[in-house]
């Protein structure tokens, strides 16, 4: 379960003991809103920030190890035309189009066309949830948030650290909150550890899906309550 210094902190802003909590992210990239939306809103991030590390890992890769992958890929293609022609050479068949690939490929592009939202949230950016979307990451760097159920409401809280530990986090604060006619948690116990999602589902009728549940034992109790 969260440490003390969480629970503290819970019980300090809540001014009770929290019936369930856990940290969770957005689990997916933040779909691009409309322009005029996203201008309204203050032009909020869409992405979190990331540590130097992370930037100094990506320049390697790019840099260092995509080029070995291309090279080693070219290297096979080589042979694998080389050998092609070989064996064409001795039927005399020209080589088969990989049509089985190519349909595979067009169907992902479909179910990506017919899910612009990726599955973040309803979908309409004027409602609850849309409108917390686009103020999501202007409320922290990190990505992380603490969802707390209270008795008669639900808090979301954010740190203002750039990293945290989510075991010992004490200077978190909430950003947004809902009484329990303006929202519900919608999730199901049972989920797969480390593939369990819940949804924040608002009065009017827009949700927003969070997952990455941080810490199994608080994540299995927050779902059993919710899903009870």
């Amino acid at each position: 379960m969260a440490k003390g210094k969480v629970q503290r902190r819970a019980r300090k802003i809540l001014g009770e003991q929290p019936v369930a909590l856990v940290w969770c992210e957005i689990h997916k990239p933040i779909p691009a809103p409309p322009k005029d939306v996203h201008r309204a809103a203050g032009r909020g991030r869409l992405k979190s920030r990331h540590h130097w590390l992370w930037y100094a890992g990506a320049v390697v890769f790019f840099f260092v190890v995509v080029p070995m992958i291309l090279l080693d890929s070219l290297s096979r293609r080589l042979d694998q035309r080389l050998s092609g022609r070989s064996r064409d050479g001795q039927t005399g068949q020209p080589c088969p189009p990989d049509t089985q690939r190519s349909g595979r490929g067009r169907s992902r592009e479909r179910d990506r066309g017919q899910d612009p939202t990726n599955g973040v949230f309803d979908g309409d950016w004027n409602l609850t949830a849309g409108q917390l979307l686009l103020r999501w990451y202007g409320y922290s760097p990190n990505p992380k948030r603490l969802v707390m159920l209270a008795r008669d409401r639900i808090c979301v809280a954010a740190s203002p650290r750039r990293r945290l530990s989510p075991t010992k986090a004490d200077d978190f604060r909430t950003v947004t909150e809902f009484t329990l006619d303006q929202a519900r948690i919608d999730g199901e116990a049972g989920q797969p550890r480390g593939y369990a999602t819940f949804r924040l589902a608002f009065a009017d009728g827009s949700w927003l899906e969070l997952g990455r549940l941080g810490e199994p034992e608080d994540a299995d109790h927050f779902l059993r309550t919710v899903s009870g």
